[in-house]
Formats: C-alpha cells, structure tokens, sequence
C-alpha cells in the first residue's frame, strides 16, 4: 500500500500554511501521553464522550456537502465519507463501552463548549459558503488523524504493547481509513480546481487553520478532565 504524502497538492499547501497551528494541532499533548500509555483514562473517557457527539455533528457536515457537490462522482465520494462515519458510530459505541461509557450516558452528556464550537463553526462554513469552503473546514480532521496515527505508528517511542490506547492509534493507521483519507484529498483537488481555489487561497488557508485551532482545543478539552471536580 502506497503512503500517503500530505505535503502535495491544495491539502499540502494549506496545512505548510497553519505552520506552527498544525504542528500544535498533530503533536498536542494528549497526544504525546497517549502514544506513551501515560495519558490519565479520565482525560480520554472525556475525549470518548464528547467524540461521540462530535461525530453526530460531523456526520450532519458530510451529509451537507454532499447536497453542495455537482456530479455523481463526487457525490459518490463523499456519501462514501458519510456512510464511513454513521457506520462507525455503532463500533465507536461499542469501543466506549469497554472504557465503561453506554450510549445512553453519552447521549446525556453536555457538550463541551469545545465540541459546539468546533462543530457549529464547521456547520456554519458548510450553510454560508460552498463545497469548497466546507471541504477545506472537515480535512483538519479527516486528513489529520490519519497523520496522527501513521506518526505514532512509526514512532519508536510509542508504546502499543500494553497500552489501553494501542487500538485507537492502530485504527487511524489502518488501510480502510488511509483508502478513504486518499478520496476525500482527491475530492478536494477536484473541487478546488472547478472552484476557483487558487484565486481563493488565502480565505481557504484561514477556514484550515481556524479548524486546525479548534481540533487542537477539542484535544485540550480531554486535558483539562485531568482537573474536573
């Protein structure tokens, strides 16, 4: 299986612009004790719960912009991402579950002020702008974990054997996820080309990294769990 290259192209460029964002964003703290196994199990109870209803949200974003695309071919591509998540909810219940979190107490749970920031602001790209501005709002995440999990996968210092965490890491390196990264970077440069992204760089490079800040905060958010009473 090829590796994918996340330096190429508009996604390439636009995460080369966020600079040190980006770098804060993939390399975050909660990220750093996670790979080492060290990470408190409250700080990630925390980010299960509110991933829970941050991918409720996120589903809700593909689904628009599937009704923002022109053609069959990309409508394809990205129902594909769609149905990705609304089909990962059920194993993402049932990975919760064994860290002792029911569907029924996520579904109580308060969003973080992190969650609804992060989300609404998506949803708000997505209803104001075109499929362009709101592809550039998902990747953050979509391409994001994948560079994530491939960097702590290759990564000697990350800690599988043992770890609660190993699964989540190995989930964001598996092929399927990788397969479906490399879609959506090929439904960005299409779209960008019919839609003017060059012309439109600079609004596009601060829609990415506007999102880039608001998924490092959703790690923060994790955190700060550490320090709830």
């Amino acid at each position: 299986m090829q590796p994918v290259d996340f330096s190429q192209g508009l996604y390439g460029r636009l995460r080369q612009q966020a600079g040190n964002d980006w770098q804060d964003y993939v390399a975050h703290p909660f990220i750093h004790q996670l790979s080492r196994g060290t990470l408190p199990e409250n700080a990630f109870r925390r980010y299960l719960m509110q991933d829970y209803l941050f991918l409720i949200h996120f589903a809700r974003a593909w689904a628009l912009l599937v009704s923002k695309l022109r053609t069959l071919p990309e409508m394809r591509a990205a129902t594909a991402s769609l149905n990705a998540i609304v089909a990962e909810l059920p194993l993402h219940v049932g990975y919760c579950e064994s860290w002792g979190l029911s569907e029924a107490q996520m579904m109580r749970e308060p969003e973080a002020a992190e969650t609804m920031n992060y989300t609404r602001y998506v949803l708000d790209i997505g209803h104001s702008g075109d499929a362009l501005d709101l592809l550039v709002a998902l990747l953050p995440c979509v391409a994001g974990y994948a560079e994530i999990g491939l960097r702590l996968l290759n990564a000697p210092e990350t800690v599988l054997q043992g770890s609660p965490y190993a699964s989540w890491i190995r989930n964001y390196g598996d092929a399927d996820y990788l397969n479906g990264v490399r879609a959506v970077l090929g439904l960005l440069e299409t779209v960008g080309e019919q839609r003017g992204a060059e012309s439109r760089f600079a609004a596009l490079s601060e829609i990415f990294t506007t999102a880039t800040r608001l998924e490092s905060a959703f790690w923060q958010m994790g955190l700060n769990a550490v320090h709830r009473t």
